[in-house]
């Protein structure tokens, strides 16, 4: 049998809330491997991860934090074509 290894979840993980949309934010890393991943999952179930992976896990809550400045919830889960570009 094959031992799967271990996900850390970050503290910076949280539920988030603007304009009525509700997200979760997860932050995690594979035990034993560099970078954090940044995924948000909706109420529905569906999921937006950044591609790129983090140097910590304060870093990826900063790109959460200064999307949603910059382009709001809605439009970091779910953007239109020309922001495709500049998010995640």
């Amino acid at each position: 049998m094959t031992d799967f290894p271990g996900i850390i979840r970050s503290p910076l993980s949280q539920s988030f809330t603007q304009d009525g949309i509700t997200v979760s934010v997860e932050i995690y890393k594979i035990e034993g491997t560099d970078g954090w991943t940044l995924e948000l999952v909706d109420a529905d179930g569906g999921s937006t991860v950044w591609q790129d992976s983090f140097a910590t896990d304060a870093d990826a809550f900063a790109e959460f934090s200064d999307g949603v400045e910059q382009l709001g919830l809605e439009k970091l889960i779910d953007p239109d074509d020309d922001d495709l570009a500049t998010v995640h």
